[in-house]
């Protein structure tokens, strides 16, 4: 039988326009503290979408409302393929969930953590023992059923609650920060295995993180939230390119974030003074701001360049600049430069052609993000 036969018995999902996942105006607190406020999230058939937010953002919260953990104190919608799970209990509800600590049973081998739900209703033995061994061929530990969990590594134990985790045939997979407790190189591994896995399956991935790299790097959508509310909700691609605030910004990395006053806007492209200097770039905000507003402005490290003599183009902001610290970081060199806007950071690649004693600063117009504060 191949690896992806297990799932050949279940019909996989038709590829409709109906959501397979919808919560409408979700509202849950603990101790009179909000951790969600009118939220409302949607999943496609077959998409891997990716909560991504800091500690107390509501994140883990709209997980365990889905899987039925936590019953939300007032929900519009809850469905799960299009059956309303309100009242349904976790272990009715077709989903399961791979934790962050694995949640394995340290006295039991490979076989029986991954066979455990299926013994618990009722599958019989030889089939309990056939979809294990198929679930663990797809995460690769196929020669691993008899061997103890204490005699894994962190990797493969992450590997066998996966499988535990697939063996039901769930309609959605809910990932809770599954990568937090393993190395770099061992996370970057398995963001590239759980890729392939969700290509290969076709299954529904919700996945929870705080990190930007892993939401980028395998999401079909991210959902970034703040606060039990949705900031920005799009493509990896758009979050990355276009926040829609400073927070967005910020979270996703854009180093250099200043704040001015809205001097003009129009077709998308966006005037501000900041520290009496006008700078020019994109719009990416929601809503169109009136003149004169507070709004941000923000470049990325790696989009500023540093220069011993002014550029002469219309298409370039420009600064000039002196030099501060240098940090080596292996791959590349960031460099503060102290600016009449305050401190700048600029990301080197190439350090062989870098100005060593920088008078200017730049970056392009179309590299400068302009949102809401």
């Amino acid at each position: 039988m191949s690896s992806s036969a297990m799932f050949a018995e279940v019909p996989s999902p038709v590829k409709t326009s109906s959501p397979i996942l919808e919560i409408v105006d979700a509202i849950h607190a603990y101790d009179g503290i909000v951790a969600l406020d009118n939220v409302t999230v949607s999943a496609a058939p077959g998409e891997f979408l990716t909560i991504l937010g800091e500690s107390g953002s509501g994140k883990t919260t709209l997980l365990r409302l889905i899987s039925g953990l936590e019953k939300p104190y007032k929900v519009g919608t809850l469905k799960l393929e299009g059956i309303d799970v309100r009242e349904v209990p976790a272990f009715q509800r077709n989903c399961t969930t791979v934790f962050q600590n694995y949640a394995l049973f340290p006295h039991m081998t490979v076989g029986a953590n991954v066979e455990y739900g299926l013994k618990v209703s009722g599958i019989p033995a030889k089939e309990r023992q056939t979809r294990a061994r198929e679930a663990l061929r797809l995460v690769q530990l196929q020669d691993m059923y008899d061997r103890k969990v204490h005699q894994l590594s962190g990797g493969q134990r992450q590997r066998v609650a996966l499988a535990r985790a697939l063996v039901p045939r769930p309609a959605i997979l809910l990932l809770d920060e599954p990568l937090g407790a393993l190395d770099e190189k061992l996370r970057v591994d398995m963001q590239v295995e759980l890729m392939h896995l969700h290509k290969q399956l076709g299954m529904t991935f919700i996945y929870i993180t705080h990190s930007q790299e892993e939401a980028l790097t395998m999401s079909d959508r991210i959902i970034l939230m703040r606060k039990g509310r949705i900031e920005q909700s799009g493509p990896p691609s758009e979050i990355f390119d276009s926040p829609v605030s400073s927070f967005a910004a910020k979270f996703m990395g854009v180093d250099n974030c200043l704040e001015g006053t809205l001097v003009s806007l129009s077709g998308g492209h966006a005037s501000v003074s900041v520290a009496g200097h006008v700078v020019e770039g994109r719009w990416t905000g929601r809503s169109v701001p009136k003149e004169g507003s507070a709004v941000a402005v923000g470049m990325r490290a790696e989009w500023l360049h540093l220069s011993d003599a002014a550029p002469a183009s219309p298409d370039i902001n420009v600064l000039a600049c002196s030099p501060e610290d240098s940090i080596y970081k292996g791959k590349y060199l960031d460099r503060t430069v102290k600016t009449e806007l305050g401190t700048l950071k600029a990301r080197i690649w190439d350090t062989t052609s870098a100005a060593r004693n920088p008078s200017f600063v730049q970056w392009k117009k179309d590299d400068c993000i302009v949102m809401k504060v």
